[in-house]
Formats: C-alpha cells, sequence, structure tokens
C-alpha cells in the first residue's frame, strides 16, 4: 500500500513539474487553402517574362505541388517522411523528387543558394530565418508558394504546427526573416 502511495505521489510530483509532457495530437484533419494560378497569372506582373523561363516556372510549380502534398504532416526533428518532417526535410524532399539537389540542412541551404533581393521573389524561391535568440546562424527555411502584391506566402514546417502555409507579413516570420534566395 505505501508503494502504491510513493507510486502515485511521484506520478504526479512528475506531472507537476512539467518533466511529462501531453502528446500532441491532431484530431481534426488540417486543409490548406493556397489559390492555385493559371498559366499565365503565375509570371509577376512586374517581371519581363524572359527574365523566368516557362520551364523554371513549371519546375517550381510541380515542387510547389509537391511540397503541398505534406501539408498538415506533423513536425519532426530530422524527419523526410509523412510521418514527420522538418523544414529542411520538406524542401530536400520536394525537391529531389524534381531533381534537384539541396543540402540537407537549411543553413547549408542558405550558403549554396543565390542570394535575390525581396521584391524579386517568385514561386520556388527560398526564404531563411533565424528563429532562435541564441542561435547566429540561419535555422528555418520556407519555399515560396504565392506572392500576391506584397504578400509573399510560404510553405514550411513548424516546430508547433506541422507543415504548413504562412505569409511573411506574420509578426515573427516577418521578424525572423533573413534573406530571400533561388535554388532555380
Amino acid at each position: 500500500m505505501v508503494r502504491k502511495i510513493l507510486s502515485f505521489s511521484l506520478l504526479f510530483s512528475l506531472i507537476g513539474c512539467g518533466v511529462v509532457k501531453k502528446k500532441t495530437s491532431y484530431a481534426k484533419p488540417r486543409t490548406v487553402s493556397v489559390e492555385g494560378t493559371t498559366k499565365s497569372d503565375s509570371i509577376p506582373k512586374e517581371s519581363n517574362p524572359k527574365e523566368i523561363p516557362n520551364t523554371v516556372l513549371t519546375k517550381a510549380d510541380g515542387i510547389i505541388n509537391t511540397a503541398m502534398t505534406y501539408s498538415g504532416v506533423r513536425y519532426k526533428f530530422g524527419g523526410t517522411t509523412r510521418k514527420g518532417m522538418d523544414c529542411s526535410g520538406l524542401l530536400f524532399v520536394s525537391f529531389a523528387e524534381h531533381n534537384v539537389a539541396l543540402p540537407r540542412a537549411s543553413y547549408q541551404m542558405a550558403d549554396d543558394a543565390k542570394r535575390i533581393k525581396l521584391d524579386k521573389v517568385t514561386k520556388g524561391d527560398l526564404l531563411f530565418f533565424k528563429t532562435s535568440r541564441k542561435g547566429k546562424r540561419i535555422n528555418h527555411v520556407g519555399l515560396v508558394v504565392d506572392v500576391i502584391g506584397d504578400d509573399i506566402k510560404f510553405i514550411h514546417s513548424t516546430s508547433s504546427r506541422g507543415v504548413i502555409v504562412s505569409s511573411l507579413r506574420e509578426g515573427f516570420w516577418n521578424y525572423a526573416f533573413v534573406k530571400a534566395a533561388r535554388v532555380l
């Protein structure tokens, strides 16, 4: 009897201290709504069509479609499957399916990609972030899925919500933004 009481008190103290974490589950299926565009709308209006070949846009659209199939997948550090995905794993897998080799880590992707100005960002470009207060290097990456005026939508995997589409206008992402880059 004393053993049971000690076991219960130990269990309650662990729960009270926060050592035992509640497992997050997603009871409702997640849906992401990003409107598709026609081929003529996929070139930004301020761009010259000669600057961006249609083959690049087609490849970018394919990569975006692949990444979007992972919407709602939970976050897993180092993950590259539907069981769990991290931000660089999402891009690594999506680009690899279209025969574009990327490094595995976000800071390595940032080193290899060609930096571009934010006003030149198009679908298929990468956005890099520093999300840690203490960290000195890039630790998060997202893939641009749509550009509407000055609003940039990107898909990425967050530790709190899994694979989602966010806007660069959102306070946290705008604050953590470091650079935009092109790999295609």
